[in-house]
């Protein structure tokens, strides 16, 4: 089974999950990001996925809204995943992916903002940023991708990189909002033999790259762990830090 790990801040507090599956507490609203809660299994294609997540969704209480990357690949939205979408209110994700999905999911284009009110009254505001993933050109072959950017008046920002790969976009996104306050960076170092082996999503280096550019205070991993085609782990991760001088920021 996956590792409980969580990271608490004040009025942030965040659970990953397993797999890209993270909890995150922003004010009075939670929020669950790409849901896999299926257990150990073979998928159709190329994926495996090797560990259980480390709570069940029945276990998980309200959640406010789903943040969904993309639901093209059962890594990021497995069978359990989407079980899970119409118990929501609402499932923020791409333009593409909410035509799929139908119902309560809403599509965002990039830099496109939903406004949420807490139970205190207070505006948290959801933002789409840019992902790629892939190298240029990769959106053809594996589909669109989406990250997330959550703001709020006297809030900590949290960025949730979504499946990205692209340090150019990352950079587009630290121009456009400056420094962000927690990074959760989604990497893996996955690779795949339709793209010639060229990395969809950051490996440990790059993740640690991409904290630089964001000035991020604090980076949580995710997408790190529970399916076979990882190419890098927790582990990679975290040595990739150290090796840069930011273990501080773990």
């Amino acid at each position: 089974m996956s590792e409980v790990i969580d990271h608490v801040d004040g009025p942030v507090q965040i659970q990953v999950i397993g797999g890209p599956t993270v909890l995150i507490e922003y004010g009075g609203l939670r929020f669950l990001t790409d849901p896999t809660f299926d257990q150990p299994q073979d998928y159709p294609g190329e994926f495996s996925k090797t560990a259980p997540p480390v709570r069940e969704p029945g276990d998980l209480g309200m959640i406010d809204a789903v943040l969904l990357s993309h639901d093209e690949h059962v890594d990021n939205l497995d069978l359990s995943g989407r079980a899970l979408l119409p118990s929501v209110p609402v499932a923020l994700t791409t333009v593409s992916g909410a035509g799929r999905l139908g119902g309560n999911a809403q599509g965002l284009a990039p830099w496109q903002s939903v406004a949420f009110t807490d139970p205190t009254g207070r505006i948290v505001t959801v933002t789409a940023t840019p992902a790629l993933h892939g190298p240029i050109g990769a959106d053809a072959v594996v589909g669109d991708v989406i990250g997330f950017l959550l703001s709020s008046d006297g809030l900590p920002t949290v960025y949730v990189s979504g499946d990205n790969a692209s340090l150019d976009v990352v950079r587009e996104i630290s121009d456009r909002v400056g420094s962000v306050d927690t990074a959760i960076l989604f990497a893996g170092a996955v690779r795949r033999r339709v793209l010639d082996g060229a990395l969809l999503t950051l490996d440990g280096t790059g993740a640690a790259l991409a904290a630089r550019i964001l000035d991020a205070r604090r980076v949580v991993p995710a997408h790190v762990d529970s399916w076979a085609h990882f190419t890098e782990g927790r582990d990679e991760f975290a040595a990739a830090f150290a090796g840069a001088g930011l273990s501080h920021l773990l």
